[in-house]
């Protein structure tokens, strides 16, 4: 009996991921959860176990191949008891990989909004030289993410046809490689668009292209709907943390706390986690008409790395002690960096810090974690001439800046809620008073 595997949903209804690379070939046999491949969906790379035990006999997708989930990625043909349909094979739910595909049929496919206009969760149609053969050809039902076999996918982009502008004669929706030709046809026999003054660009050789993909292009397209849905406003303020600084300086000499890398960042944490139990519209999110306040703190930690910036969540932050925050924010930063967060670490956060002073930058106007109310960024440490008891002294003064939503959070309450966070760096001590 042949069964298909459908990639199954990654978590949190993430729609589609991309095949890294293949750990197996076809007529191969593989064993139950024996690891199949790598997928990088926007949140992270994970490993994809085999459902089944059995022999591989057709791999439908190809490394760089974006997969919508619920589409057959690979078949197996299994044992099965005689005159069993294939149909019939059940459908493996993966622990951690969240809930089977809403269709077991059909996959499922991102679409636009109405009226043909791509959303930020669709790739962008290219404009110019399609201008004149647009006006030929209907326009792409609804916006669905076109359907095609990787062997069509490469002659359209051989050809240069854009596969959105493709009217689809396969079963299903499917562009096949006839209504490619056809349309690269009409294509060149278009009039040519009138001639535009050439840019000016530099030689191919001395220019790089990279093509966004996985969790950087996830990241961009974030970055550009909190900045344009949520109205930011950031306020700033410069603190000294001598004291916060010389407490670092007794902990790490402390033997107790061997192990424990516990930075001003920890505490940086801990301090905004006291401060928001007093100001809750930080810990909110705009809900179309309403305001959610959360109870608990899922604090996200900025994390720079090479597939891009990603912001996985310490769960109930607002619970941990300072040397458990700590040890949860370096585990977060290591797995992150490693390319194996997992993405229930990466939703569900309320609140986010980043830290910007380990690149030697002293204040920024960070943009909104998506669905969150505050972000505090740290800038850089720095030893300078400051007022201190009456006099001029050299002290450790660190600027914040808080960046919040200003639909839920006003001026005041920004300004409150980031010089609480203050006042416990300038006196760590005022901490054991606050609840």
């Amino acid at each position: 009996m042949i069964s298909g595997f459908r990639l199954p949903d990654l978590g949190e209804g993430l729609p589609e991921a991309e095949l890294v690379q293949w750990l197996v070939a076809e007529g191969d046999e593989v064993a139950l959860n024996q690891v199949l491949a790598e997928v990088e969906t926007a949140k992270a790379v994970v490993e994809l176990p085999s459902p089944h035990a059995g022999r591989v006999t057709t791999l439908h997708a190809a490394a760089g191949d974006v997969i919508a989930v619920g589409s057959v990625i690979v078949s197996f043909e299994l044992d099965a008891p005689a005159g069993t349909p294939a149909d019939d094979a059940p459908q493996p739910h993966l622990v951690g990989y969240g809930a089977a595909p809403a269709s077991a049929g059909r996959p499922q496919r991102r679409r636009r909004a109405g009226g043909g206009r791509a959303t930020l969760e669709t790739e962008a149609v290219a404009d110019a030289p399609h201008d004149e053969v647009r006006a030929l050809e209907p326009e792409p039902s609804l916006g669905e993410r076109p359907r095609s076999t990787p062997p069509v996918r490469k002659l359209a982009k051989d050809l240069g046809v854009d596969l959105l502008l493709v009217t689809p004669t396969g079963s299903e929706g499917l562009i096949t490689r006839a209504d490619v030709e056809q349309y690269a046809e009409r294509l060149a026999a278009a009039p040519a668009p009138a001639a535009q003054p050439a840019p000016a660009v530099a030689p191919d050789d001395d220019i790089t292209r990279i093509l966004v993909r996985g969790v950087r292009r996830f990241t961009a397209q974030a970055m550009v709907r909190s900045a344009f849905t949520a109205p930011h406003a950031t306020v700033f303020l410069s603190v000294d943390v001598t004291e916060t600084m010389r407490l670092l300086d007794e902990l790490r000499d402390d033997r107790r706390l061997a192990g424990h890398r516990i930075g001003i960042l920890a505490v940086a944490a801990k301090a905004a986690c006291l401060a928001l139990a007093h100001h809750p519209m930080l810990n909110a999110r705009w809900d179309g008409d309403e305001i959610v306040q959360f109870r608990r703190v899922h604090l996200g930690i900025a994390a720079a790395t090479e597939r891009g910036l990603v912001v996985p969540n310490v769960k109930d932050a607002d619970a941990l002690t300072l040397v458990d925050l700590a040890d949860a924010i370096a585990r977060l930063a290591e797995t992150a960096r490693a390319g194996r967060t997992e993405p229930s670490a990466l939703s569900g956060g309320t609140f986010s810090i980043t830290n910007v002073g380990v690149f030697g930058v002293d204040a920024g106007t960070p943009i909104l974690n998506p669905g969150e109310a505050g972000i505090l960024a740290l800038g850089s440490v720095r030893r300078m001439p400051w007022e201190h008891d009456g006099q001029v002294a050299l002290r450790e003064v660190l600027t914040l800046s808080l960046s919040f939503d200003h639909r839920l959070v006003d001026g005041e309450q920004g300004a409150r809620f980031l010089a609480d966070v203050g006042a416990v760096l300038r006196q760590p001590g005022r901490a054991m008073l606050l609840r």
